[in-house]
């Protein structure tokens, strides 16, 4: 399945962050830490690199990720140029006051009363910017729901007198090009649930466990015998643990898909990464070779058409 969404309003926050850039210092980008590349937006580094601002680039959510890979993907934003990585929650005050020198730091030339630091947040939906927001500023400023896409409007606050804090709505993008970044961003919630077919979200996330953390699966579920398990028989596993049964008797296939992605999304299940940079890059590369592949065969067809075609005109 190829999961898409990108709702109206998402349109019109590009062309106002496009604008708002232009008078922007740093671009503070708050991604989820289980996923964090595949839930980096391309527009948002886009629009900052064709500023040139730097990027505190913050890895959200590490209560839930793993330690190890979240280590990793820490090393590779440091490494590029203009971008500082800080792995956090919001849950954490401490994690959270740490926030504003860093951004000073990236931006020491302002931050004074003659020039305030300028600081766009931004990020896809549900990756805890709202939260961010209102923890940064100690009230509640931002809607927060556990639905994607809260935040449609801008808004513009003071975070201290030479501070000035920009929240963006959440942005994807228009076309998501790697399935599986898709399937990641909807089992993680970033994506509007009229926009995925859940049981199919369901089965990606668990044969993605199979492979990467197995015990987890069998430490929340008690399964037996986990490695002659394939995914559609750990979501039926989760359905026939919890009693998940439609009238009749037959199993509640989409009841127990909605709880196994529930487990994952709170973090009962355990901390969990669904990629790292070594996973990030193997996938680049298989979908590279599958693009080439496809488009060698569509240069293919088009050239015996036209040799078909030049065949019937000399035999006209």
């Amino acid at each position: 399945m190829s999961i898409q969404w990108y709702p109206g309003h998402m349109n019109a926050a590009k062309k106002k962050a496009a604008e708002q850039m232009e008078n922007t210092d740093l671009v503070i980008e708050v991604v989820d830490a289980r996923l964090p590349e595949a839930s980096t937006n391309p527009m948002v580094e886009e629009l900052r690199k064709f500023r040139q601002r730097p990027c505190l680039k913050i890895l959200n959510k590490i209560d839930l990720a793993d330690p190890a890979a979240t280590a990793a993907w820490t090393a590779y934003y440091n490494a590029q140029e203009g971008v500082t990585a800080y792995a956090m929650t919001t849950k954490k005050p401490a994690d959270v006051a740490r926030i504003p020198d860093l951004a000073k730091q990236l931006a020491p030339h302002r931050g004074v009363p003659t020039k305030p630091l300028r600081i766009m947040i931004m990020g896809i939906p549900n990756v805890g910017k709202s939260t961010l927001m209102n923890a940064l500023l100690k009230k509640r400023v931002a809607k927060v729901g556990d639905e994607p896409a809260v935040t449609k409007q801008q808004q513009k606050l003071y975070l201290d007198k030479n501070t000035v804090l920009v929240d963006t709505p959440g942005m994807l993008w228009p076309k998501i090009a790697l399935p599986s970044d898709g399937l990641m961003l909807a089992a993680s919630h970033a994506i509007g649930s009229n926009a995925l077919i859940e049981e199919e979200v369901a089965e990606f996330l668990a044969g993605e466990l199979l492979v990467r953390y197995p015990e987890l699966l069998v430490a929340r579920y008690g399964f037996k015998e986990i490695d002659q398990m394939d995914a559609i028989g750990v979501v039926e596993g989760v359905g026939i643990k919890r009693g998940f049964r439609q009238k009749g008797g037959d199993l509640d296939y989409e009841k127990a898909s909605h709880t196994f992605l529930g487990d994952y999304r709170s973090g009962v299940l355990g901390r969990i990464s669904l990629e790292t940079p070594d996973t990030r890059t193997a996938r680049l590369e298989e979908h590279a070779a599958e693009m080439a592949k496809k488009a060698a065969e569509k240069a293919a067809i088009a050239e015996e058409k036209a040799r078909a075609a030049a065949n019937g005109k000399r035999g006209t």
